[in-house]
């Protein structure tokens, strides 16, 4: 069946199509002032292995970012499927957004979320305005990995889990 095209008229049809691509979803935290302080991003990209550097997307009206620009280091942690609590909460736009949610410090303020998929401490690089976003570019550091932990996914407005293939 093909599909008529049209204007990408409004936010939501916007949402629509690009909701019908899976995303990680990525905690990114830092220590201010003796507290963690942290949000929940699904516009995660790998950009470089040389230099090492890794992107994500803030939406301009957020609050939390300007304190996290401020951040010495960040820390990115990569939500694994045991996590979905801790993206909600992190994506919330009241109240204690750390409430459940156990974590760890790395070096020089970098917060991290236990039981990620994956741990990138790193400095912020650069931003780029882009529309209602800016992009945030971070060196990385230091990683962990966990093995065999499965990444948590945003899609339909949804979190879900990879479906495993046999080997």
């Amino acid at each position: 069946m093909q599909q008529q095209f049209r204007a990408p008229a409004d936010a939501d049809g916007l949402r629509r199509a690009f909701g019908a691509f899976p995303s990680g979803v990525v905690a990114v935290c830092a220590e201010i002032d003796g507290a963690p302080v942290g949000l929940a991003v699904s516009s995660f990209v790998p950009v470089s292995l040389d230099p090492p550097l890794v992107s994500f997307c803030v939406q301009l009206g957020s609050a939390t970012w300007p304190v996290l620009r401020s951040s010495g280091k960040l820390g990115l942690s990569l939500l694994g499927t045991e996590q979905r609590a801790a993206a909600r909460s992190l994506g919330t736009r009241a109240g204690d957004r750390f409430q459940g949610v156990t974590v760890h410090r790395g070096e020089a303020g970098a917060v991290f979320v236990d039981g990620s998929a994956a741990w990138i401490e790193g400095t912020l690089e650069t931003v780029v305005p882009a529309g209602d976003h800016e992009v945030a570019l971070v060196r990385i550091e230091r990683i962990a990995t966990e093995d065999g932990a499965e990444p948590l996914i945003f899609h339909g407005s949804r979190f879900r889990q990879l479906l495993t293939e046999p080997v």
